[in-house]
């Protein structure tokens, strides 16, 4: 019976700088950084014949250009039981709207859409024992990131085992956001739009 999630991939460059902010947490476990990405739906435990109707209606979801992502800078979860500290993902419309979609083709596969409050991040350790207080320190001498940018030109359906978040993951199916800029000129313009350099 597989875990299912779908996200998307961080590139190498950007898990190299994340992997910097590595160490200096007692109680933490740190996400290897082929393991990093960003959640768009938690899925669960599913039947295989369930696993397969997942992957083929997210290959009906049409429309989407891929997306720009921009990670701000480091949290954690938890509060006064601190469990994971992660990079935030600037929320923007165009993820919004993938994740929507992404929600409604589960949803049509027979599977019921988690109805968390969808907070976009890549998770970088886990934690066990650490007190809210050094959380606290660390990130105050690590929270800061330079603006970490690219474009997801795709989403992914992962799979993992249940006892061992954090990966590894299993990459089960890849799906391709439409073509995008058909000529630099446009994606100059487009990044432009969104506030990059």
């Amino acid at each position: 019976m597989p875990r299912l999630f779908t996200g998307l991939e961080i590139p190498g460059e950007i898990a190299l700088a994340l992997s910097l902010k590595r160490g200096g947490m007692p109680g933490s476990r740190w996400i290897d950084p082929e393991n990093y990405h960003i959640t768009l739906n938690f899925i669960g435990d599913v039947e295989t014949r369930t696993a397969r109707e997942i992957a083929d209606s997210l290959g009906d979801v049409r429309g989407h250009e891929p997306i720009p992502i921009c990670l701000e800078h480091l949290d954690a979860f938890g509060g006064d039981k601190p469990r994971s500290i992660f990079a935030r993902v600037q929320p923007n419309e165009e993820l919004n709207e993938l994740k929507g979609a992404l929600d409604a083709a589960i949803w049509r596969a027979g599977v019921q859409p988690e109805k968390r409050k969808y907070v976009p991040h890549v998770t970088l350790a886990r934690l066990r024992g650490a007190s809210s207080l050094m959380v606290a320190d660390y990130l105050e001498g690590n929270a800061n990131v330079a603006p970490l940018r690219f474009l997801a030109k795709r989403f992914v359906l992962f799979s993992s085992k249940p006892s061992m978040g954090g990966g590894p993951y299993a990459l089960e199916q890849v799906y391709e956001l439409d073509d995008y800029a058909e000529d630099e000129e446009d994606l100059v313009d487009d990044l432009a739009e969104w506030g990059w350099r």
